[in-house]
């Protein structure tokens, strides 16, 4: 993107208090996506997860910026008020690439997805983001051609994306290739293979190993460096003792998939329909855990973006 083209995207930037603080002191800050609180989870587990996510950030030294269209506008950072509209309402768009323009231009309220917030938080100078887990490969996308606008984005969107790997629904493998067709590092923090969202260990090795912050920060800003663009994924696993078993897991997501198809559920609508169901046929067990991971994200994701603000010349 050109000089002008940036210039003409800032326009429709609007940041709030506490974030443009941020930007003036040189405080590092935490992009977070909004899709999950209008999609990803109930009310109102999800307005609570959003305040302590936002509290980790914010007590290690960050300022979270959590990211939405509201009003015709990208809002980089939102008040509590916001947090709640957004976890309440019923009619919020779902926003990636192809919908920013257009909710832009209706003005109507949208969550930002995986890919949308990578937009948003480059067009805001923001290198690193905290989601609960990236979109990929659909299972079955032989047929279906599903794949998660997130890994384009991915390719192409310079910053740092913190996870507890891909959402256990897809089809890692296929995932994990796409990825490395687009040049897209993966990195692991605490273990040697990639995550897998409610469980630790998806059975698939990461790129490169880097436990510590300041590690990450070098390879991350070599790889800018060096104009190679496109975003890195840092992966980090569930906390352990919030844990779900993959057998466990892997037996109730091909379950709701197989009653997604029934139903006729496509697009945009799967990933929030298998969200729902995994929960209800867990008894609750993956919501807990996905409040979990993203906590744990948000920790790993503050301390990268300190030691990934130290790197900066």
């Amino acid at each position: 993107m050109d000089a002008a083209t940036t210039a003409k995207a800032k326009r429709w930037l609007e940041f709030s208090a506490p974030v443009a603080a941020a930007r003036a002191t040189g405080r590092p800050i935490v992009a977070l996506e909004s899709t999950i609180i209008a999609h990803g989870m109930p009310w109102p587990q999800n307005v609570q997860m959003a305040r302590e996510v936002e509290a980790v950030i914010r007590n290690l030294g960050a300022e979270p910026a959590t990211i939405a269209v509201l009003g015709g506008r990208i809002r980089i950072g939102l008040a509590d008020e916001e947090l709640e509209l957004l976890g309440r309402s019923s009619n919020v768009l779902k926003v990636s690439r192809r919908d920013l323009p257009a909710v832009l231009a209706s003005g109507e309220p949208g969550a930002t997805t995986v890919a949308g917030t990578m937009i948003c938080a480059a067009l805001a100078g923001i290198e690193v983001f905290v989601t609960g887990g990236i979109g990929g490969v659909h299972r079955g996308a032989a047929e279906t051609f599903d794949i998660s606008a997130d890994l384009q984005e991915l390719a192409q969107t310079s910053v740092a994306v913190v996870c507890a790997g891909a959402k256990s629904i897809l089809d890692i493998g296929l995932t994990l290739e796409y990825l490395e067709t687009h040049g897209v590092p993966v990195l692991s923090c605490g273990q040697d293979n990639f995550a897998a969202f409610y469980t630790r260990d998806s059975g698939f090795p990461a790129d490169y190993r880097l436990d510590e912050p300041e590690a990450q920060a070098r390879f991350i800003r070599a790889k800018w460096d060096l104009g190679l663009q496109g975003g890195v994924v840092v992966s980090t696993p569930v906390p352990e003792q919030d844990a779900m078993p993959r057998e466990e897991i892997d037996a109730i997501t091909d379950r709701a998939l197989a009653e997604a198809t029934q139903q006729g559920i496509t697009g945009k609508a799967v990933t929030p329909f298998l969200l729902s169901r995994i929960k209800e046929l867990t008894g609750g067990r993956s919501l807990a855990a996905n409040i979990a991971l993203v906590k744990h994200n948000a920790q790993v994701g503050a301390r990268l973006a300190i030691a990934l603000a130290a790197t900066k010349t």
